[in-house]
């Protein structure tokens, strides 16, 4: 018996990753679930949008009041002026820079207040066709000079293999809360990767999150897989003015330059997993992460507003 089939217990994975050679595989699942019609909290068009990319850019759907208090909110978290939670903030590698804050709802009212809001959550849930939860939430910063990039990956490659996520069933909400520019490392989607599974090689290592939340090394695509990827679907930058929302599909691929201006970079970020996509155990690795990336939670009550 191999070491990845006493990994991996489940028979019938669609998805089967961490192997000793990396696979493409196609989806398997929708990347819209809900039917559109005119109630819905999107457009036709931007729901097709989604749909063909993998992604969509939403902009002034937040008054600038409403950022102003989330832009402080954020500021105060990472001074250290809050006592925050045991493991919660995760430092750039080799500095004591703040890389990433976890636990937004149970660490901020205003945050949680964010997570529920219904132009974030109520969107989600229409793309999804489900009621939805909080899979995992974090303040991203990339400090100007010295902020590190993130390498390309899906997140439903490590959300799948790593902490047992069953189905492409769940949306990344990234609100940002500086200004994005070309320049300062904002985030970069490959349009239609979604619709491509790529099965990384190599096996999990115990305890990989330690590491991976610095630098991530396994579960990620190969330069030739990376390089058919861009040549096939090509490269879009998500910048925007602090207030634009990026909603991305979890298997979208998708990641950062370091940042070496002066300028820096931060957003909020929140994972929504359908609840019928509940955690089940990892299907390629031999223990699954922590709550505070894996969480198994209940369904967020959709608010009117912020």
């Amino acid at each position: 018996m191999t070491a990845m089939s006493v990994q991996n217990p489940h028979t019938h994975d669609p998805y089967p990753s961490r192997l000793p050679e990396e696979k493409w595989l196609p989806r398997q699942d929708k990347t819209v679930w809900s039917q559109w019609s005119p109630e819905a909290p999107l457009t036709a068009q931007q729901a097709e949008a989604f749909e063909r990319d993998g992604f969509l850019i939403l902009e002034n759907i937040f008054s600038a009041d409403e950022i102003a208090a989330l832009i402080a909110e954020s500021s105060a978290l990472r001074s250290g002026e809050r006592e925050l939670m045991e493991g919660s903030v995760i430092t750039e590698p080799g500095s004591d820079e703040v890389r990433t804050v976890f636990q937004l709802p149970e660490q901020s009212q205003l945050f949680n207040r964010l997570a529920s809001d219904r132009r974030i959550a109520g969107v989600v849930k229409h793309l999804l066709g489900d009621e939805v939860y909080i899979h995992q939430s974090r303040l991203n910063y990339k400090p100007g000079f010295t902020g590190k990039e993130f390498y390309w990956h899906s997140d439903f490659e490590t959300w799948h293999a790593e902490d047992g996520m069953p189905r492409m069933r769940a949306i990344s909400a990234s609100l940002l809360l500086t200004d994005n520019g070309t320049q300062n490392g904002p985030l970069m989607l490959m349009p239609g990767s979604h619709k491509h599974f790529i099965a990384c090689a190599g096996e999990t290592p115990e305890d990989n999150h330690k590491s991976s939340l610095q630098k991530q090394e396994v579960g990620v695509p190969s330069e030739e897989s990376l390089t058919r990827l861009a040549k096939q679907h090509g490269i879009t930058t998500a910048t925007g003015k602090a207030g634009t929302l990026v909603l991305f599909d979890c298997n979208t691929m998708h990641g950062s330059n370091g940042n070496i201006t002066p300028f820096a970079r931060s957003n909020a970020f929140f994972v929504f997993n359908a609840m019928s996509n509940q955690l089940q155990e990892p299907f390629g690795a031999k223990t699954a992460r922590p709550a505070f990336l894996a969480n198994r939670g209940t369904p967020v009550a959709i608010e009117v507003q912020t």
